[in-house]
């Protein structure tokens, strides 16, 4: 299963860079995002790129084949974890909305994303990594 970072979707709703190797994703099915993702989703399209929050939601759920992972306690305490473990200001300034991302991953899952402190992150975790080139 491939997980998509919210960097991803912001990829493919903006046609950023990166667009067309998402969309080779979702087209290969089973494809999931945290409900942390949608979150940080709408934030960045409302804040940075003017997208109303409610056309926002609409466009990520029309997103085909897309499936939206809850998160709970357990994946918070892990997220913790993650980020105290993996976290450093300059070299690897994962957040923690990416950490819930990695918390919520599978043993044979995929990380899809632009983000090189996620990506690093994932990858120390186990994790197969997409990566996508940076925005421009």
């Amino acid at each position: 299963m491939d997980l998509l970072d919210a960097s991803a979707l912001i990829a493919l709703l903006n046609d950023e860079i990166g667009a067309s190797d998402v969309e080779r994703v979702i087209a290969n099915g089973d494809v999931r995002a945290t409900t942390v993702q949608l979150a940080e989703v709408v934030d960045v399209l409302a804040r940075r790129h003017g997208v109303a929050p409610d056309k926002a939601r609409r466009a990520v759920e029309a997103i085909p084949g897309l499936s939206v992972i809850a998160v709970g306690a357990g994946e918070g305490w892990r997220a913790g974890e993650l980020r105290a473990r993996h976290y450093r200001r300059t070299t690897c300034p994962v957040s923690l909305a990416d950490c819930m991302l990695v918390a919520a991953a599978k043993q044979r899952d995929r990380i899809v994303t632009s983000d090189r402190a996620l990506a690093a992150v994932s990858r120390a975790e186990g994790f197969g990594v997409m990566e996508l080139p940076p925005p421009a």
